[in-house]
């Protein structure tokens, strides 16, 4: 038997272990698993759990290999043994997590937590361990995780979405396979705190490898390609080697998926200097640990837009985005505009300025809530069409699509002026095909039926106004297709041309069926306030058809800290009124609901308004002010009037 030596971690001694059970165990290298020590408690924390010892504080679930054998029932049947950690779920409920130095030693880690530490414990007649984790690596090659859970007797390995776990157990994990009784996991609601945590880790470790905050969308659409597969990049290679790895198998995913044209886009180089080439792999190395800490491949097979919910925080406040005109919607707008056009398998969605695809996965998230399996699949292949300008951007939302089981999409790298969405059939089904206008035939119909957009309004370029997306979007569609756009306010306000096409060709042409205004601070950091808009296409606006005027300034967000958080004690009017809007733009039923002041209405457009403003805040009545408020103004305007009295008595007297 081995004494436990004293080794140093961050100030604190931890005692090494001895390992009294097998003589056939590989002996341990002095300090082998001591850097994994600290890096696990950091996950854990992250996970949820409470890292504080359970006999030491109320609430803490966490023993450290030191602290196991103060458990007295633990001590028993461990004899000496000890593992990295025990993690307390309930009083009878254990979870043991074994670690190792290298990650070739992983299938030791996991064998020894199962075997040594696992099966020892549940001999007990009041504890039992039901999770173990083998953790394997250290700082330099990276860390690897595999999990199982004890289902009727038998150790069987943690899926997730159909893909296997590759980080630690979380508490929401292990109350959802308890409940279940079962190893795999569909539809597990993702962390989003969780995620946006790691897009801004991930954007620190990017700059401190001096990658250009330009490169950064196509370094992350590359590393996420070459994650698709369940075996991870050769990280212990050198830094040519990795690169040209991660190349490699994004370039295959793309050409399975038929996107091949993409590659050029997305291929990440070397640094021009060989004495950055350290520092660039070692982010890398640090992106995919950051990626696989969050269970990315089972996260991407969710029902849940967590992809466009990490480039949200990752492009948005780390990138740049305002310089390139990248303005990522939002996933909460995203729904609710997908919802209220009521978007189904026979539509086909359009998005000339997809982005990261956004739209496009609400559309066809909304479109899968109430299809069979065949329908979604023709629907995935022949329903979804999209153009982004940015290469990079338009490579992630390809990412987008292809870990949502969508890789034969339509999205294509593009200028959507320069091309038209024209009418197809196809398996005697309507479809639809991208041409050049350079190459359209005489006799064309346009295919969309509806549209999803958010054109890029942080360009000021005086030839890509918001409107002439919406314009352009508007001659894709059917008529009688409904057309859902953000747009800057200014742009249903200004004179000039934008006044113009609003007199000329929405109002002559088209349809406005309902107007909303958005929080000031949606977009935030890119201070743009804006409202969505629904057009129905090719009915002239008569004057007799009332428009919906919503004033949703609340969403549900709050600013905290520099960034928008979701926040239960906000009030949400788009969810409020989500019910009212659906029924009015479907056509449903006729709208009872009571008119509220500053907030709700139903009101025709204004034909005698000179200047053609299209916002709710023209057509919504003034709130009528209480008593309390009236004593207020009277107060405040008294005190005004005494204070100016003073001023000029005062004034006179000098």
């Amino acid at each position: 038997m081995t004494t436990p030596s004293q080794v140093k971690l961050n100030g604190s001694q931890v005692a090494q272990k001895g390992k009294g059970k097998s003589k056939s165990k590989m002996p341990k290298t002095k300090g082998s698993e001591v850097h994994a020590y600290g890096y696990i408690k950091e996950r854990l924390k992250e996970l949820g759990w409470n890292t504080r010892n359970p006999l030491r504080v109320e609430g803490g679930q966490v023993f450290t290999q030191t602290e196991c054998l103060e458990d007295s029932e633990f001590k028993k049947y461990l004899k000496l043994d000890r593992p990295e950690n025990i993690v307390k779920i309930s009083e009878s409920k254990y979870y043991v997590i074994e670690a190792k130095s290298t990650k070739s030693r992983i299938e030791q880690a996991l064998k020894e937590a199962q075997e040594d530490y696992a099966e020892a414990i549940n001999q007990s007649k009041s504890k039992k361990v039901y999770f173990v984790s083998g953790f394997a690596g250290n700082d330099d090659e990276g860390y690897i995780v595999k999990s199982k859970f004890l289902v009727n007797g038998t150790w069987k390995p943690i899926k997730i979405n159909g893909k296997e776990a590759s980080s630690l157990i979380s508490p929401q994990i292990c109350s959802e396979l308890l409940l279940h009784k079962a190893a795999e996991i569909e539809d597990l609601p993702v962390d989003e705190e969780l995620f946006l945590k790691t897009a801004e880790r991930i954007n620190k470790i990017l700059h401190i490898g001096a990658i250009n905050k330009n490169q950064r969308a196509k370094v992350m659409a590359a590393l996420l390609l070459a994650l698709v597969d369940e075996t991870r990049p050769d990280v212990d290679a050198n830094p040519i080697v990795l690169i040209n790895d991660i190349n490699a198998r994004a370039e295959n995913v793309l050409i399975r998926n038929q996107k091949s044209e993409f590659f050029s886009s997305i291929k990440i180089n070397p640094p021009a200097s060989k004495d950055n080439h350290a520092k660039y792999k070692t982010a890398l190395v640090q992106t995919i640990q950051e990626l696989e800490n969050l269970n990315i491949r089972s996260a991407m097979n969710s029902g849940t837009d967590v992809l466009g919910k990490f480039y949200e925080v990752f492009l948005k406040y780390g990138n740049g985005a305002k310089e390139i005109g990248i303005v990522l919607t939002p996933g909460h707008i995203t729904r609710f505009a997908a919802d209220v056009l009521d978007i189904t398998v026979d539509d086909i969605v359009y998005d000339p300025t997809c982005g990261t695809g956004g739209f496009l996965v609400a559309a066809f998230d909304e479109a899968r809530r109430h299809a069979n399996g065949t329908d979604i699949a023709y629907f995935k292949d022949n329903g979804l069409y999209g153009i982004e300008q940015e290469p990079e951007v338009a490579a992630l939302a390809i990412v987008n699509m292809i870990f949502r089981g969508d890789g034969k999409n339509n999205i294509i790298e593009g200028n959507c002026f320069s091309k038209s969405l024209l009418a197809s059939m196809h398996d005697g089904k309507l479809s639809g095909h991208f041409c050049n206008n350079s190459r359209l035939p005489e006799v064309r119909s346009p295919a969309a039926t509806k549209v999803l957009m958010n054109p890029p309004f942080a360009l000021k370029k005086s030839d890509e106004k918001e409107y002439k997306f919406v314009q352009h979007a508007l001659e894709q569609m059917q008529d009688k297709g409904l057309l859902f756009s953000i747009l800057p306010i200014s742009a249903m306000t200004e004179q000039g041309e934008e006044k113009d096409w609003r007199e000329e060709e929405l109002l002559k042409k088209n349809t406005i069926v309902a107007v909303l205004t958005f929080p000031p601070e949606l977009f935030y950091p890119i201070g743009v306030h804006t409202l969505g808009i629904i057009i129905k296409k090719g009915v002239p606006h008569d004057g007799v058809k009332k428009v919906l005027w919503l004033r949703a300034v609340q969403d549900g967000f709050i600013k905290v800290k520099g960034k928008r958080l979701k926040s239960p004690k906000e009030r949400n009017m788009l969810d409020e009124y989500l019910p009212i809007v659906r029924d009015f733009v479907q056509g449903k039923s006729p709208i009872n609901a009571p008119f509220v002041p500053e907030v709700f209405c139903l009101k025709d457009i204004d034909f005698e308004d000179p200047l053609v403003e299209v916002v709710p805040e023209v057509y919504l009545d003034s709130k009528m002010p209480d008593a309390e408020e009236v004593d207020e103004a009277m107060e405040m305007q008294l005190r005004e009037v005494v204070a100016s009295m003073i001023r000029f008595k005062k004034d006179g007297s000098q």
